[in-house]
């Protein structure tokens, strides 16, 4: 059913993006994307098979000798413009992925902002690739590192930043050299095809980077296939384990961000309407769908009764509608699946015997009757057993564990799977410091509740959040996408002695 101010109209098709322009696939699958506000369709997407990751690929593979071998300095200006066009269509792309997400457009605008910063970061290329020299490592014999492309790199990416978690990927990518084949989440593809189109119009050669589309066919072809030597992923544990260990028995290097349970610690002492309104923003912000959301927060000692009051007074009046409408803080959720499955959470909490302190199911905003709609809902006295603590429900939802000590409370964190992000909201600095240092996570804020480090930093978490050696953007995105070759060298005179048959030593 079509809100009362749209038309009914056939929606418009999503191709893959290959070598430079839209791809003519010869699959027949294709899937629903949906305004979330609305529930209409308003694209199709077309799903790509083998034959079609085979195309991306062959094309990846022509650009790959002339693009890797270009100066870097080439390569930096290829980005430099390609920067000053997405600062150009920022709002246009962020339009994108509120309606096909159904965020609100200011965090929309934001997330595509700190996506557009790792392209600032890319830009740096030239110096970002330079190797180390010792002259004279031993006698009349220097020795160098080159930095050199990977090859072939792919990115799997997710529907909850169809601008920010790409840009994590493969601005750092092409920059070093590699050529890239994306595949974004099929629920939010025209952001990507959006973004391949601004890079070709900055200069980027043809097959350099390429976006396909689909769901778990395109990604398998995508891990079996040959031509490709690295791939990047951001999503749930389960599917970044099984990508982790696909790509490792095929010989691919990989990065694998899987899921989060991020906790925010408050200590007595914590300025508490500060504290209160970061928590606010940290859990209900983009609806929940975030991968360092705050989901569980740890009260300590007698802050617990005020934090929760305060936190049930301020939850209750964020402002739920569609991502576009003026003055909205939290808009729908991603599909009716994805809403049902949250609602089914709030559902098992009760059952659970969590406290149920605000009630968000049955959400109903007037003229988006269909819209995927949840309100904000808090739950206190959740036990670390509890379902609704233990998974991530990826969603508006808030749990509150209670604890007597700090180090109680960074035992609790500990104990956790995840190790994403977590946050402490003190006002003791040597509490702070004793957090930051014995807590097993990858992401710590002070009094930052979502600690997303800036994109000359790494992203990554610990444990069961991260599948691979190497996080993501900052120099560990540079030595993800290079491999390190060291160079000895030695230019003999009449008196260098000849090698013999001992193991060479540089003394």
């Amino acid at each position: 059913m079509n809100h009362p101010n749209e038309k009914a109209v056939t929606p418009p098709g999503v191709p893959s993006w290959v070598n430079g322009g839209a791809h003519a696939s010869t699959s027949l699958r294709t899937g629903e994307v949906t305004n979330p506000a609305t529930g209409r369709v308003v694209r199709r997407v077309t799903f790509a098979d083998a034959g079609d990751i085979d195309a991306a690929v062959k094309a990846a593979g022509a650009a790959l000798p002339g693009w890797g071998s270009a100066p870097p300095l080439r390569r930096a200006r290829v980005m430099q413009k390609f920067l000053a066009l997405m600062q150009a269509h920022q709002k246009e792309l962020a339009q994108l992925a509120s309606e096909e997400h159904g965020k609100t457009l200011p965090d929309a605008l934001g997330s595509v902002q700190r996506g557009i910063e790792v392209i600032e970061f890319a830009c740096g290329i030239p110096h970002l690739l330079k190797g180390e020299h010792s002259g004279n490592a031993g006698t009349g014999v220097d020795c160098h590192t080159l930095r050199q492309p990977v090859g072939v790199c792919a990115g799997i990416t997710p529907f909850n930043f169809p601008a920010m978690v790409p840009l994590w990927m493969f601005p750092v990518s092409i920059a070093c050299g590699n050529t890239f084949i994306l595949k974004p989440s099929e629920k939010v593809p025209s952001t990507s095809m959006r973004m391949a189109e601004l890079f070709r119009q900055a200069g980027l050669p043809d097959g350099v980077f390429n976006v396909v589309h689909g769901d778990k066919e395109a990604v398998d072809a995508i891990l079996n296939h040959p031509g490709i030597h690295a791939v990047s992923f951001v999503g749930s544990t389960p599917i970044a384990k099984y990508i982790y260990e696909t790509c490792a028995r095929n010989g691919k290097r990989v990065q694998a961000l899987g899921g989060a349970k991020n906790h925010a610690v408050v200590l007595p002492d914590a300025d508490l309407e500060f504290t209160a309104d970061a928590l606010i923003g940290a859990a209900y912000g983009s609806a929940g769908e975030r991968c360092m959301a705050i989901s569980a927060v740890v009260a300590v000692g007698a802050i617990g009764d005020p934090l929760v009051d305060m936190l049930a007074r301020k939850a209750a009046k964020i402002k739920v509608g569609p991502g576009d409408a003026e003055g909205v803080e939290m808009g729908p959720l991603v599909t009716l699946a994805h809403r049902d499955k949250v609602q089914g959470y709030i559902n098992i909490g009760v059952a659970e015997g969590a406290k149920l302190v605000l009630d968000g199911r049955d959400k109903k905003i007037a003229g988006y009757e269909n819209g995927f709609f949840l309100g904000t809902t808090l739950f206190d006295q959740v036990k670390p057993g509890m379902k609704i603590y233990k998974d991530e429900i990826f969603g508006p939802v808030l749990v509150v564990l209670r604890a007597d000590t700090l180090e109680e409370a960074i035992a609790l964190v500990n104990a956790n799977p995840y190790g994403n992000g977590t946050a402490i909201f003190p006002n003791s600095g040597g509490a702070a410091r004793r957090f930051e240092e014995e807590v097993q996570v990858g992401m710590v804020g002070v009094n930052v509740p979502i600690p997303v480090p800036m994109a000359f930093y790494s992203f990554g978490g610990w444990k069961a959040s991260l599948f691979g050696d190497l996080h993501m953007h900052g120099m560990e995105g540079v030595k993800f996408y290079t491999r390190t070759k060291a160079v000895t060298t030695r230019w003999p005179h009449e008196d260098t002695p000849a090698a013999g048959l001992n193991m060479p030593t540089l003394g």
